[in-house]
């Protein structure tokens, strides 16, 4: 399945920092792949936090854009 924007909601926006969440009905290694959440990279910006709760697991991790591609990795 791919990103559906219909399932990417803003939870807190300030100062140039957004928290977002993310609800689908795939797993975690999809939606945490680089590039999935390309569709809206420019909305999203290097440091934001997202919320995944996947299918089988519910997680929280930091987004980077490194050569115009989304990424999400673990908070350190």
């Amino acid at each position: 399945m791919a990103f559906q924007n219909k399932n990417l909601s803003v939870i807190a926006y300030a100062n140039g920092f957004t928290l977002w969440h993310y609800s689908a009905k795939e797993a975690m290694t999809a939606i945490t792949a680089d590039s999935y959440f390309d569709d809206v990279k420019t909305l999203m910006n290097t440091g934001d936090i997202i919320i995944i709760n996947a299918s089988d697991n519910t997680s929280i991790k930091k987004i980077t854009i490194d050569s115009n591609i989304v990424k999400t990795a673990a908070l350190a």
